[in-house]
């Protein structure tokens, strides 16, 4: 008896590792569409309609999809531990804003990618509360998804009509 509950034991601890890798994989497969989708929007504006914005309480083009990618830098860096390394530009032109939002998605994909299941169950003290690390990747998600579609919003303005959804 004693034997199989050591037994059950050790198959119960290796059951949250698989269950991790199975659950990164199919979130970092999200945000490389994620990526492909917010890149797809960025591209659509044409460069000299980056500083455009609906009123003057907004964000302008630019400043929302700089937004995205310093926002998740800093989210995704909490998992992996790091500093966030995704500043924000000095300004919002289209090539700079597209650069700085290819490689907050790269980032960001790979540390999802690397998460580990004690990352994963940590929590993490944010502006927006305490979170677990499954929280904050969900919360980043959330956030580039709500940012984005602002973003689709001022393509429409624009009359641009946006590239097609993609999940």
């Amino acid at each position: 008896m004693r034997m199989l509950t050591c037994a059950a034991a050790v198959c119960f601890m290796t059951v949250p590792a698989a269950l991790a890798s199975d659950v990164t994989e199919e979130l970092a497969k999200h945000w490389k569409t994620s990526k492909e989708y917010t890149l797809a929007i960025a591209e659509q504006m044409p460069a000299e309609a980056y500083n455009f914005k609906p009123n003057p309480a907004e964000m302008s083009f630019g400043e929302q999809m700089a937004h995205i990618a310093t926002a998740n830098g800093y989210f995704l860096s909490l998992l992996s531990g790091g500093k966030p390394t995704i500043a924000k530009p000095a300004n919002f032109d289209k090539a700079t804003v597209v650069a700085l939002l290819t490689k907050s998605f790269d980032y960001s994909i790979q540390a999802v990618e690397k998460a580990t299941p004690a990352a994963l169950e940590k929590s993490y003290k944010t502006p927006d509360g305490t979170m677990t690390g499954m929280g904050v990747i969900y919360f980043a998600m959330d956030h580039t998804t709500h940012h984005r579609g602002q973003c689709i919003v001022y393509l429409r303005l624009k009359g641009i009509t946006p590239a097609e959804y993609r999940y």
